[in-house]
């Protein structure tokens, strides 16, 4: 396999994690733990929430095969492409509503032209 694009998607695979992180823990379940003291009601709650697990199983997935790309491309180069997720995670929170600003787009942009520079040397 072509190791930009298993690097590209290991990137992807962050970034869905991610999500399903953030809706397992804006869960009914979980909020309602996250009201009382912490504790096993709370443990139990993030244990159980299919969103969390299966966010945790996606980290997993992009940790085995970013070990691929590690195989291949020194971290100098490789790493910086995480930052691709940055933009991507920007893209799909703005299009299930999140607020997405213009500061916040420019920051993603100037992250982007410093993968691109990095990627070119």
């Amino acid at each position: 396999m072509n190791t930009t694009v298993a690097a590209m998607g290991c990137v992807l695979l962050s970034v869905m994690a991610q999500f399903l992180i953030k809706a397992g823990m804006s869960s009914v379940a979980v909020k309602a733990a996250l009201a009382q003291p912490a504790g096993l009601q709370l443990a139990g709650a993030v244990i159980l929430s299919p969103q969390i697990v299966a966010g945790f199983l996606l980290y997993t997935l992009g940790a085995v095969a970013w070990l691929g790309v590690l195989a291949r491309w020194d971290v100098s180069k490789a790493y910086p492409l995480e930052g691709l997720g940055f933009a991507l995670a920007i893209i799909v929170g703005f299009l299930i509503g999140e607020e997405v600003t213009m500061v916040r787009t420019l920051g993603v942009l100037l992250i982007c032209a410093g993968v691109f520079v990095v990627s070119a040397s």
